[in-house]
């Protein structure tokens, strides 16, 4: 019989970085809801059209006033599903500015021509949204394998339109970051290099400029461990990730400075742990953002993590700030 495969917990431990405890909170992650114009093969949070899962406007007013009493939060890392389809998602965006706050927008390109988006780039722009930009691949059939027919046509246009208007241009201000996941069960290439590739790639073909490339590991949970299971794959996967287990990462992982908050006002530690609806770690932690005043109170309580922890740290490491080391 094969070996069986540590915990994350006994893996940390093994390393001398155990317990995962909380740090400042800087990020604010609000997952407005899982309806989303596209249906993607690696997608951790199984959007697509037919969800209906959504932030109400209570919900969203209440995100707010924990934002105003959290003073310690620079960012508001706003996602999906596609998140500028929910009603309350310009709402979101003004306020967090009006705050004083960096607001990012976690954006599948092709929302743009959706029905009511129509001048979604120019909002975006006019509010200095940072936008973080799904786009797997440089070439036509990754991207549409991943994600679907006619998708990179669009997401081509969508980024020139982003270009014309500052975006990922030098000295404007307007911050435009593209993400790449791998399509299969393999851990991304190095970050810097590919950036470099996406680079030319896209100026030659295309012209269009970005900031930074991403590159984050598929997460071995919901729709992509069922493409896992399906191909026989998952077995082999999970111990890809946890014989690549990189402890120079642990330091910069998002759970420590980000919280997450669901579509109904849950709680968690990271995004992924909202998937699997592993609650907020340490005793007696608030379930919802109407259990606590400040976000400041979580600083030094306990992370909850499990095995898909190991896609955070395997490697260079991922985040939604892209690799780690």
């Amino acid at each position: 019989m094969p070996e069986a495969l540590p915990s994350f917990e006994v893996t940390l431990a093994a390393h001398g970085r155990a317990p995962l405890r909380r740090a400042r909170t800087t990020t604010l992650q609000v997952n407005v809801g899982k309806r989303c114009n596209q249906a993607c093969h690696h997608c951790h949070v199984e959007a697509g059209p037919k969800r209906t899962e959504r932030m109400i406007g209570a919900t969203a007013e209440r995100v707010l006033a924990l934002l105003a009493a959290s003073p310690d939060v620079e960012a508001v890392d706003l996602t999906g599903g596609a998140p500028e389809l929910n009603a309350s998602f310009r709402r979101l965006v003004r306020e967090a500015r009006r705050l004083g706050r960096r607001v990012i927008d976690r954006c599948n390109l092709t929302v743009f021509f959706e029905p009511g988006q129509e001048d979604l780039p120019e909002f975006l722009a006019h509010e200095r949204v940072g936008v973080v930009a799904s786009l797997p691949c440089y070439t036509q059939d990754n991207v549409e394998r991943q994600r679907g027919q006619g998708v990179f046509d669009k997401s081509i246009r969508a980024l020139q339109r982003l270009n014309a208007l500052g975006y990922g241009r030098p000295g404007s201000g307007l911050s435009l970051d593209l993400v790449y996941n791998p399509v299969g069960a393999s851990l991304p290439p190095a970050q810097a290099e590919l950036e470099a590739r996406y680079r030319d790639e896209l100026g030659r073909a295309f012209g269009i400029g970005f900031d930074r490339l991403l590159t984050l590991t598929n997460m071995p949970i919901k729709r992509f461990a069922e493409m896992l299971a399906r191909d026989g794959a998952a077995a082999a996967y999970t111990s890809l990730l946890v014989n690549h287990f990189n402890p120079t990462t642990v330091d910069g992982l998002m759970c420590r400075s980000l919280v997450s908050v669901g579509w109904d006002g849950r709680l968690y530690d990271c995004d992924f742990n909202q998937m699997l609806e592993l609650p907020l770690g340490g005793p007696n932690a608030p379930r919802t953002v109407w259990d606590l005043d400040s976000l400041d109170a979580l600083e030094g309580r306990g992370i909850t993590t499990a095995r898909h922890c190991f896609g955070c740290t395997a490697g260079a490491g991922s985040s939604c700030g892209g690799a780690l080391a």
